[in-house]
């Protein structure tokens, strides 16, 4: 049989349970991955629980994770959910930390100038010298 004869011979729905199983792979991983990310996230776990629990996932892995998310599944989403209320308090606190450090813009400063003329505390002269150093 000629190699053009066989890739034309994949008929469509074994494209789909291919791509089905492809699916089902990534699946697993993630999955995998995120049960390992929960042990070693959990601080309510021992350390000797911790390895209890990695070594009962590497070794049967499928019964292992099953176990695991029908005993801490719950746990899992409440220890995710707190982390990401962290993660963005700690993100708000640095962005508000950074705008309040962060110097005015050359418009607010120009607005601040301009206002100050039009009180009369500095002169004409005076607001286009700082509007050039402003600008420059």
């Amino acid at each position: 049989m000629s190699l053009a004869a066989t890739t034309n011979s994949y008929p469509l729905l074994n494209l789909f349970w291919t791509m089905f199983e492809f699916f089902l792979w990534v699946a697993w991983i993630w999955i995998l991955i995120m049960v390992f990310i929960d042990i070693f996230r959990s601080h309510d776990l021992s350390g000797w629980a911790k390895a209890l629990w990695l070594i009962f996932v590497l070794v049967i892995p499928l019964i292992g994770v099953l176990v695991y998310l029908i005993a801490r599944g719950g746990e899992m989403q409440d220890r995710a959910a707190r982390q990401a209320q962290q993660q963005d308090a700690e993100a708000r606190r640095y962005i508000q930390q950074a705008a309040a450090e962060s110097p005015a813009s050359s418009a607010d400063q120009l607005a601040k100038l301009a206002d100050l003329r039009d009180r009369g505390v500095i002169t004409a002269e005076e607001f286009d010298r700082e509007k050039a150093k402003v600008l420059a």
